[in-house]
């Protein structure tokens, strides 16, 4: 007997081939996409939440001065890895509080170009704008204090200014030209040297010792607040381009200080060298595991019939039948008769001899086992093992004399 199949009335299937293979390509598309957003999403946000560092769009941000620099050939880089600190052109950072930890952020530069903003400002979230921030308050002058404490102690004072023009260094470029913000913040301190001061003297951007760590006293100078005005705008182009270091080729902000830095992530690793090869490896076993799942390799295997042909299936049948029926042990009777049968006409046994004697006349045959006692052990079996013992020996003592 063989597999019969069934099909239904129309013998169509509920989807095609190419149906099939659209839907997995576009889950598995989609599995992978979700795996790589999950690695990443926390390095893909916008930044527009209203705060100050250079992604944001806010009145207290910086991302005018980065457009700004882009658009004018100044390359600027938004940074969210401390790795990429180390580079020899000038680094903006923008702490945005007095708990900010400056320390790792300051050691990767070391004798670099360093910009360091205070914070000025106190805003919150304007919840009809998108990004947009609004005023709360100044913020506190002890909470700008401790941006740069304890290794650099910074005397903070605010006061209104009228506007009045900074005063920049001598030989710095005349093209350096700010007005002073309303109200002014400054910076006073030992070992800070003025670089912009307001009409008083009073530091709004100093530099820290004799290396290049600037500090930016009044934020207002390079934050899109000042953007709006084209005059301070250049001022604020021609600034970073006195800071940076000679043949500089681009201007760095950093937004890790701001919490947008490269987490670390398991998932992260997969996408991520060395690690990328071993993730691609993988990708290219799994393909190539789904292409020999649905394409078949050489003819196709028939399958086996479900009852076989021939003399040994039929007998396998037939003990199955007497197995499941448990009569095995009641065969041992049935066994004798066919030997006695076979025996009488290979031994030429007298057709006049019946029962007893016909037995009596096989055990006067040679041999060391007689037919009679091999023959009650058989009728007198009742259990599979004893059954199959004594048939053996009903066997053997046939085959025995015909050899």
């Amino acid at each position: 007997m063989s597999d019969v199949t069934v099909s239904g009335a129309s013998g169509a299937n509920a989807f095609s081939v190419r149906t099939v293979a659209i839907l997995l390509a576009v889950g598995i598309f989609a599995f992978i996409a979700m795996l790589v957003l999950g690695a990443y999403a926390p390095d893909l946000r916008s930044g527009r939440d209203g705060r100050a560092h250079a992604l944001s769009n806010a009145a207290v941000g910086y991302s005018g001065i980065v457009r700004l620099a882009e658009a004018t050939g100044r390359n600027p880089q938004v940074v969210r890895n401390p790795r990429q600190l180390a580079g020899e052109d000038l680094v903006v950072l923008t702490p945005e509080t007095g708990a900010t930890d400056m320390t790792k952020a300051l050691a990767a530069r070391g004798a670099k170009p360093t910009l360091v903003i205070l914070p000025k400002w106190r805003t919150s979230v304007d919840p009809t704008h998108s990004g947009w921030a609004r005023f709360v308050d100044f913020r506190d002058v002890d909470d700008v204090e401790r941006v740069l404490a304890p290794q650099y102690k910074l005397k903070v004072t605010r006061y209104a200014s009228g506007g009045r023009p900074l005063r920049a260094l001598s030989w710095m470029p005349r093209s350096i030209a700010f007005a002073a913000p309303r109200p002014v913040q400054t910076i006073t301190g030992l070992d800070v040297r003025p670089i912009l001061t307001d009409a008083d003297g009073h530091i709004v951007l100093g530099q820290i010792g004799g290396g290049p760590l600037y500090v930016l006293a009044d934020p207002d100078l390079l934050s899109n607040i000042g953007m709006r005005d084209a005059a301070r705008a250049r001022a604020a182009l021609e600034l970073l381009d006195w800071l940076n270091a000679t043949g500089a080729k681009t201007i760095t902000f950093d937004v890790t200080l701001n919490g947008f830095g490269a987490s670390p992530s398991p998932l992260k690793l997969l996408f991520d060298p060395p690690f990328l090869a071993m993730t691609l490896t993988l990708a290219a076993a799994v393909l190539l595991a789904g292409v020999q799942a649905t394409a078949r390799f050489g003819p196709a295997r028939r399958r086996a019939r479900a009852i076989a042909f021939g003399k040994t299936a039929l007998i396998d049948n037939a003990a199955a039948l007497v197995r499941k029926a448990g009569r095995q042990g009641r065969l041992g009777p049935r066994y004798v008769d066919l030997v006695r049968e076979r025996a009488g006409g290979v031994f030429g046994v007298p057709a006049r001899l019946q029962g007893a004697a016909v037995d009596g006349y096989l055990d006067g045959l040679r041999g060391r086992a007689r037919f009679s006692a091999l023959a009650a052990e058989a009728q007198a079996a009742r259990d599979p093992r004893a059954m199959l013992a004594a048939a053996q020996a009903l066997h053997h003592w046939l085959w025995e004399k015909t050899r």
